[in-house]
């Protein structure tokens, strides 16, 4: 693996996720001048887009619409956005689809990647995502896996071993989500929101994740001690670290 400035990755199932569960992490690093880029397996164009399929729409434009809304989203918090097209409902794990989200990891090179927890009873693409992503980021890190095309990865292609975070869920307790990472970002909220506002077709999701972030600020404040200064108006996200954390000091 080559040296490479923090660049994070956020696999996402579909067009919307990315922005309603990590939209403050991606904004935060893309305003620290970080690289941030986001894969969307899908569209969302089934399971997420009730009111394009009751207007008439047909799949490609449906695709379109979710398309164009999440590149908008992107660009609001500073991101790079792909699509790989996978389908949903249901997103169906495949060695092919593994295959490119390794192609993804070597030409991204991620210090840290977020995604979606393993467990979702409400949504199976969610979890199905998770398992690919964690699957990818194993085997990029494989000399001996090759490249699509069949070349061996040189030693700058390989990744390292870059955290896993997990995302929050839409139903925390119903997926047993007890996160163990707390992010501020209070800063970065305005530019979440823009994003939020990109996706008109799921508008009862914008003050759900409003008011979920200013809860999950309340738990930012209350486990930050005391001295930090942190403003009333703290806003935060909920992650699970899912590899262990390796320090040489207790903090």
């Amino acid at each position: 693996m080559s040296d490479t400035a923090p660049s994070l990755l956020v696999v996402s199932a579909h067009a919307g996720d990315f922005v309603w569960r990590a939209g403050g992490a991606i904004a935060a690093a893309a305003d620290r001048g970080e690289r941030a880029t986001v894969v969307c397996l899908s569209y969302g164009e089934r399971g997420e887009s009730a009111s394009q399929w009751l207007q008439g729409k047909s799949l490609e434009e449906i695709k379109d619409i979710r398309r164009s809304e999440a590149e908008a989203a992107a660009a609001a918090l500073g991101a790079d956005i792909e699509f790989l097209d996978l389908g949903d409902y249901p997103l169906v794990e495949s060695p092919e689809a593994v295959a490119r989200l390794v192609e993804v990891y070597r030409r991204v090179q991620p210090t840290v990647v977020l995604t979606h927890p393993l467990a979702d009873p409400y949504n199976g693409d969610h979890p199905a995502a998770a398992r690919m992503a964690l699957q990818a980021r194993v085997l990029a890190q494989a000399i001996g896996v090759p490249h699509a095309d069949g070349r061996v990865p040189t030693k700058d292609e390989i990744i390292g071993a870059p955290p896993v975070f997990f995302f929050e869920p839409h139903q925390s307790e119903q997926s047993d989500f007890k996160p163990n990472v707390l992010l501020d970002i209070t800063s970065a909220f305005p530019r979440k929101r823009a994003a939020m506002e990109c996706l008109p077709a799921q508008k009862h999701m914008w003050a759900y994740y409003t008011d979920l972030a200013v809860r999950r600020g309340v738990q930012v404040k209350r486990n930050a001690g005391p001295n930090l200064g942190l403003p009333h108006d703290t806003m935060g996200e909920a992650y699970v670290r899912y590899f262990p954390q390796v320090t040489g000091v207790l903090s």
